[in-house]
């Protein structure tokens, strides 16, 4: 069966670039982005994997962590990250996994026959430090990731997480949010939003929060 929004993440073990791969224990209690390429060489993933290198502190300012995977061994693993730095202008800096037994592609179900009968798809699974799976996006091969869009949407689960809002079409950090229809009590949105809210509609509040 497919994984699904809410799952618990598959735990596995893998080898990688940075050794064996325990994941649960490795993810501990960060986020995760886990994402899926092809095999090594390939050149939409070289760039991916270069940008996702240059984006190290702000995944480590929202507690995240990124383990990329690929088909091929770790010795061919360690020949392309030498082309990812060196085109990319950057130090791949998280591991990836070699799945050369398709056992984690199996497991999130990167395999589609109907795509690619033996590589994985591209796919990309955002996890929180509950290790369930809050996001999963599985991209073309011709098109490259948004990675500005995987942080944007890191930081819409992180704050409504923690804050009784929905974040809207197009927000970015720092946008009014929505607050959640199931919000109704008088005084708790009062306490919640003592800034205020504009009533658009009995189900739509904005607010900008403090």
């Amino acid at each position: 069966m497919a994984i699904q929004l809410g799952d618990i993440a598959p735990d596995f073990e893998q080898n990688s670039t940075e050794g064996v791969i325990n994941f649960h224990q490795w993810l501990g209690d960060s986020w995760g982005v886990l994402f899926s390429h092809p095999a090594d060489f390939t050149p939409v993933c070289t760039t991916e994997l270069g940008l996702t290198a240059k984006l190290k502190d702000e995944f480590e300012a929202r507690n995240v962590k990124a383990l990329a995977l690929s088909v091929d061994p770790v010795d061919q693993h360690h020949k392309w990250i030498e082309d990812i730095n060196d085109t990319q202008n950057t130090r791949v800096n998280f591991p990836i996994l070699a799945d050369e037994d398709r056992k984690v592609s199996q497991l999130y179900d990167m395999i589609h026959p109907n795509s690619i009968a033996t590589l994985t798809v591209r796919s990309l699974f955002i996890i929180d430090p509950q290790k369930k799976v809050r996001l999963i996006i599985t991209y073309p091969a011709s098109t490259g990731r948004n990675f500005n869009e995987v942080l944007r949407v890191i930081d819409s689960l992180q704050l409504t997480d923690n804050e009784k809002v929905a974040t809207p079409g197009n927000w970015e950090p720092g946008d009014a949010v929505v607050i959640v229809p199931s919000l109704q009590d008088k005084a708790e949105l009062a306490e919640r939003f003592p800034q205020g809210y504009d009533e658009v509609r009995p189900y739509l509040r904005l607010t900008k929060l403090r």
